[in-house]
């Protein structure tokens, strides 16, 4: 079958969206690159890049290292008193997401996609409703990330959903000293953090938890951390390098474990609006990139017409990485559970670099 003839629109400049740009842009397709910012922000999530991810974009022309993104080593585990660490199988990196994106979106111009700035504000087939102007094509690639548009919504229905949170702490020798080269995950009942340092020197922690969980802490984020740091040692040691009265950026009801199954003629769901893995696999940015390049190879072999078929392989091609990052999510958010997978970790290393592997995206 040819590629269609419509020009494809791309809803989002984030990772997939550019992947699926640069990839389409490379290969003839003139797409249309839609975003509502002039300048890229700092997204919330994302912060870390998995091996996976530094050899995926090094295919797009894109090399983490030159871009000073911190290196990363190891993973380290902590559960109240408990603690663990274990070799990633391969060097990961720790990047801002301005950086990262910055990037991708010059390649993805650089290499022929126009780029418009506007806020879609729907979706209907063929068609995106922005605030300037509608965008009619039969090839639309959503890829608006954890930020949904009206007529493509992902479902609401866990009772208790998660919950994002973003904290960023500036450059100290005594944090760099603390968290060095490693990913760290802090395990507590109901979510867990994440801290690593990125190409300034600065940490990002970021925490994904139940919303019972911020209701503990009276709904107040800057609570929440005190909460969490009086039942974690090595949290708390972190947060004394925190400012007094620290910017915390907040994203609600994250559909983790979410696929999305099929999709219609002519539109192909990119990044979270494919697949929500948990963050704490920190292969997101893997998930994002790889849909972006499968879609746009899809489109290139059959058009607009293509899209139902991509989604139902993109979906069978996630599925383990997401089922293993979310058994590893409900252990670990689990008061029980936490110091038990830490307890594993230490001991049984080899389960530790096992479930590392398992949930990666196959390449």
């Amino acid at each position: 079958m040819n590629r269609s003839t419509d020009t494809p629109v791309i809803l989002g400049a984030g990772p997939a969206g550019c992947a699926a740009a640069i990839a389409l842009a490379r290969n003839g397709g003139e797409p249309v690159l839609i975003d509502r910012d002039a300048e890229v922000g700092d997204a919330l999530c994302g912060g870390f890049m998995s091996w996976r991810t530094a050899a995926t974009v090094a295919e797009l022309g894109i090399d983490l290292a030159q871009l000073g993104a911190q290196r990363v080593t190891s993973l380290r585990l902590f559960a109240g008193h408990h603690s663990a660490q274990s070799d990633l199988p391969e060097p990961a990196y720790g990047l801002s997401r301005r950086s990262f994106d910055s990037a991708l979106r010059r390649t993805a111009i650089t290499a022929g996609a126009k780029l418009e700035i506007d806020t879609i504000r729907a979706l209907e087939p063929g068609c995106a409703r922005g605030e300037a102007r509608e965008y009619r094509s039969g090839s639309l690639f959503l890829a608006s990330g954890k930020h949904d548009l009206r007529g493509a919504a992902r479902p609401r229905i866990a009772r208790d959903p998660a919950l994002g949170l973003r904290l960023r702490i500036a450059t100290d020798p005594g944090l760099n000293a603390l968290v060095g080269e490693s990913i760290e995950l802090h395990l507590f009942e109901g979510g867990y953090a994440g801290i690593v340092l990125q190409e300034d020197g600065s940490a990002n922690v970021c925490l994904a938890l139940r919303k019972s969980l911020l209701a503990r802490a009276g709904n107040e984020p800057a609570h929440l951390f005190e909460m969490l740091a009086g039942e974690s040692p090595a949290f708390a040691e972190r947060l004394e390098f925190a400012p007094a009265n620290p910017h915390i950026d907040t994203i609600a009801a994250v559909p983790y474990g979410w696929i999305a199954q099929n999709t219609a003629p002519g539109l192909f769901r990119l990044g979270d609006q494919a697949a929500v893995i948990p963050s704490l696999a920190g292969e997101g940015m893997s998930i994002a990139i790889a849909s972006g390049i499968a879609a746009a190879q899809a489109w290139q072999q059959g058009g607009g017409a293509a899209a139902p078929a991509y989604q139902q392989a993109f979906a069978r091609r996630v599925r383990r990485p997401i089922r293993v990052a979310e058994a590893i999510w409900h252990m670990g958010e689990n008061a029980l559970g936490g110091p038990a997978l830490t307890q594993m970790a230490q001991h049984v290393a080899p389960a530790a670099r096992l479930a590392m592997r398992l949930s990666r995206i196959a390449a």
